[in-house]
Formats: C-alpha cells, structure tokens, sequence
C-alpha cells in the first residue's frame, strides 16, 4: 500500500496578483465628491457688515482723507456738507483732479439700500478715486 495523491484534475492555479479595481473605484467615488463639494465650501455670504472688530492702528500715512456719510433717509455728507448727487459728483472728481491719491472713507448707515452704496463708489472710482474704505462700529 503506498500513500501518494491519486491521480485526478488539479484544482485551478492560484491567483498571485492583487485586484486593484475595486481599489480605483473607491478613489473615482472620492475624487469626484471632492470636486463636486469643493466649490460650495468656498462659497460665503456673510452680510452682517454694520460691526466689525477694530484692528490695530496701522502706522498713519501723511495723505487727504475725505469722508462721505449717507443716512437711512438718502442724504449725503461731504466731510460734514450737506449735498445732492450731482453737486457731490463735482466735488469727487475736483478732489481727484486736486490729488488723485485721496482716501474717501463711507460712513453709510445699515439701512441704505445695497443698489445706492455701489452707485455711490461707481461715482468715486469714476471721478478717479481708487483708495475707498468703509467705517464700522466696534463690535460690542
């Protein structure tokens, strides 16, 4: 009596390579999560803008400031003179004529409607006024 095999089919040889496919699936399904929630994440509306934080004081800088202020009832303030649009339109393009590195600071309250602060810095970067900055109150 002799033991060894007996003779018959020999199984199916053993596969030596690893399957990757489900592997790249899974990084595909990733990738394009990643590229559909990318852009939404960027996305910010942030529109509580009346208060904001008061930074350190930046070194002062010899320059003319100018200040505009314009009220919940639509009217506007020249550096303390009251003004219609026109007359303040003259008055922005003579201060840029005068020196064109004028700072115009706007005081707008937080009722003004959103339409009548940009036509108001349309009219500044018009008359050639390019250094605008806005005046908040201190966060409480």
């Amino acid at each position: 009596m002799s033991f060894g095999r007996l003779p018959g089919p020999r199984g199916a040889r053993p596969f030596h390579e690893i399957n990757v496919t489900p592997l790249v699936d899974i990084f595909l399904v990733l990738l394009v999560v990643f590229v559909v929630s990318a852009p939404l994440m960027a996305q910010r509306l942030a529109l509580a803008l009346p208060q904001a934080e008061a930074p350190a004081a930046a070194p002062a800088v010899a320059r003319q400031v100018a200040t505009v202020e314009f009220d919940a009832q639509g009217r506007l303030r020249l550096d303390g003179e009251a003004l219609d649009e026109p007359v303040l339109r003259g008055r922005l393009q003579a201060l840029a004529t005068a020196q064109p590195d004028t700072e115009l600071l706007l005081r707008v309250d937080e009722r003004v409607p959103y339409g009548r602060v940009v036509a108001l810095i349309g009219a500044a970067q018009a008359a050639g006024l390019s250094r605008i900055g806005f005046v908040a109150e201190p966060a409480r």
